[in-house]
């Protein structure tokens, strides 16, 4: 089997930053083996939520959701490194926070399903529209970690 090296978008919630948690979460994707090929902090706008949610449109939970994204800042990021879209859902754990597994970080830190703390994409092809929706090409670093073997 080939490890594929992969970039995977990742997005700490409103909850997290209100928790002063994003310094922890962030550190469970480096430790884990992931690079940070881009980040920045936004409030995302209303627009930018619909876009990001519109799948989700026509479920019950959506104008809350939208509600919830826009109510203070994000932080949106890049992640890569081998298989980094597994990589980073296995470290994020189950969207419910019930079933989430202790040590990843909804098992750990999220309280409902609804503010379930950080968002990671869940494909190949979710993964490049949801880049490509928060940042810009020249934004994205592509960079090589030279003092580091286990990359």
């Amino acid at each position: 089997m080939t490890t594929l090296f992969q970039s995977t978008f990742v997005l700490i919630k409103p909850n997290a930053i209100q928790r002063e948690l994003v310094g922890e979460i962030i550190s469970r994707f480096e430790n884990k083996g992931l690079r940070i090929d881009a980040i920045k902090m936004l409030h995302m706008s209303r627009d930018l939520a619909e876009r990001h949610y519109g799948e989700h449109r026509d479920k019950p939970f959506y104008n809350d959701l939208i509600e919830f994204i826009t109510s203070g800042p994000v932080i949106a990021m890049v992640l890569s490194g081998p298989d980094a879209i597994d990589t980073a859902r296995y470290v994020v754990g189950d969207t419910d926070p019930l079933k989430a597994h202790p040590g990843t970080i909804r098992g750990q830190y999220a309280i409902t399903t609804a503010k379930n703390i950080v968002h990671a994409s869940d494909c190949v092809e979710s993964a490049r529209k949801e880049i490509a929706r928060f940042f810009a090409p020249e934004e994205v670093l592509n960079y090589s970690m030279h003092c580091r073997a286990s990359i």
